[in-house]
């Protein structure tokens, strides 16, 4: 019986196959590609505050001093933020002002770091140009006192 061969032995080797393929073509796929990180900047100015991360300072204080045995983070953030749920956009508003007047500092300020950063990047260049034209001030140096060198032993025979 040649031809009693089942039709699962045939799929089994196709699927062997075809999983070889599969296999390779998901992991090249899979792999996303790394990009180098920039390093942060420590200079740079940190975001402004949220108004309820304005109100959470608040908070914590006058948690603190109702709570003072509860030690849990997790305990004043819950408990804050049904706080802050259950406030008006009234009770909301002093917080909301402090938070645009933060904001608008936090922009004059990133202003005045972005531009210090533009002119950072334009002066090196300058920099560099400066270098290579000493560089070549002091070649010129060198030739100059290696010739006054020679002369100098010529007169002194």
């Amino acid at each position: 019986m040649k031809g009693a061969k089942s039709k699962a032995d045939t799929s089994k080797k196709a699927d062997s196959k075809l999983s070889v393929k599969r296999k390779g073509s998901d992991r090249a796929s899979k792999k996303p590609l790394k990009k180098e990180k920039t390093g942060k900047d420590p200079n740079k100015p940190k975001r402004p505050a949220s108004a309820f991360f304005i109100f959470m300072e608040e908070f914590r204080k006058q948690f603190k001093e109702k709570n003072p045995n509860n030690k849990s983070v997790s305990a004043v953030g819950k408990a804050a933020g049904d706080k802050w749920k259950s406030m008006s956009q009234d009770e909301k508003a002093p917080y909301i002002a402090k938070q645009e007047k933060r904001k608008t500092e936090y922009k004059k300020v990133m202003a005045s770091y972005n531009k210090k950063q533009a002119e950072a990047q334009n002066e090196p260049e300058d920099e560099e140009e400066e270098e290579e034209s000493d560089k070549s001030k002091s070649e010129v140096n060198d030739e100059d006192d290696e010739e006054e060198e020679s002369g100098e032993e010529e007169d002194d025979e």
